[in-house]
């Protein structure tokens, strides 16, 4: 066999599953849900096709409004995120030496040992009436009762950021990490202080990173389920609520799949705005030229 075709039969056979993954884990499912959002329920057993889901979406204020109201939040822990994980990608990409990355990667790495149920429940024997922080506070005589630290939607952001900033980490330490730090002595060299160097060097060549990560965390947080519910109860709506609820209390998958068109469709134009506000491509956002 030729080399050339060799070369094609071996791309081919790399590429295969991938493909594979992509068409049955991804297209096919959205494909399915979109169909499903179409059907408009007439009786028993008598569907048509039409918008009247999107409709009966668009004349209830409490599901829209959940939807903005998770938009927004995913947004706050985006950049709080952001805020948390910059120092730490910083620290490791262009501080520690090698043998001290490895430990740090490990103990960003740590949280997801476990899944988010039990990284939930952590937070809750922390934070309930009974819990560590209540029971300190009420030994050091701050606090005359339990107190109740959950159920409240600074709660619900804390937890989430804990278990997206890694996500943020990533991209972050890739991209600086390809940074010469020839630039950062040619700022100061120029006079620069610490602030302008990180203004006008650091950032803009963080910024795919920064936009990769700002992506990932966004959806991440967004299509998150477990935390809101186990960290904000009834006092935090979050929208993959209401999509559970149609799903699985309700039984209605028409519905559910109209929620879930919309959720995805509204997190991809909050993409969208992004990139065009930060002048980011997502070709940018994989490799830096």
């Amino acid at each position: 066999m030729p080399r050339s075709d060799t070369g094609k039969l071996s791309l081919i056979l790399l590429f295969t599953p991938f493909a594979l993954w992509m068409v049955l884990l991804i297209v096919l499912p959205q494909l399915g849900i979109g169909y499903l959002s179409l059907r408009e329920k007439l009786g028993p057993g008598e569907y048509s096709f039409g918008f009247a889901n999107y409709a009966d979406f668009l004349r209830e204020p409490v599901y829209w409004n959940t939807l903005l109201r998770t938009a927004w939040m995913s947004i706050l822990v985006t950049a709080l995120a952001l805020v948390v994980g910059f120092p730490v990608a910083y620290y490791i990409a262009k501080i520690a030496n090698q043998r001290s990355r490895a430990a740090l990667f490990l103990m960003c790495l740590i949280p997801l040992w476990v899944s988010d149920l039990v990284r939930a429940f952590g937070w809750i024997v922390l934070l309930r009436e009974t819990g560590l922080i209540s029971v300190f506070l009420q030994s050091t005589g701050l606090v005359s009762g339990p107190i109740e630290l959950l159920y409240n939607d600074i709660t619900v952001v804390i937890g989430l950021v804990y278990t997206v900033v890694l996500f943020m980490i990533v991209p972050l330490v890739s991209t600086l990490d390809g940074m010469d730090n020839s630039l950062i002595e040619a700022g100061y060299n120029l006079g620069g202080s610490r602030f302008t160097v990180f203004r006008r060097i650091v950032v803009p060549y963080a910024m795919p990173g920064i936009v990769a990560g700002c992506i990932i965390v966004f959806m991440l947080t967004a299509g998150s389920y477990l935390t809101p519910i186990l960290l904000g109860g009834k006092n935090s709506m979050w929208f993959t609520e209401q999509i559970y609820e149609q799903f699985v209390t309700r039984y209605n998958w028409e519905s559910g799949a109209t929620f879930g068109v919309l959720l995805l469709v509204f997190t991809s134009l909050v993409v969208w705005l992004g990139l065009r506000l930060t002048g980011q491509s997502l070709a940018s956002t994989v490799a830096k030229d």
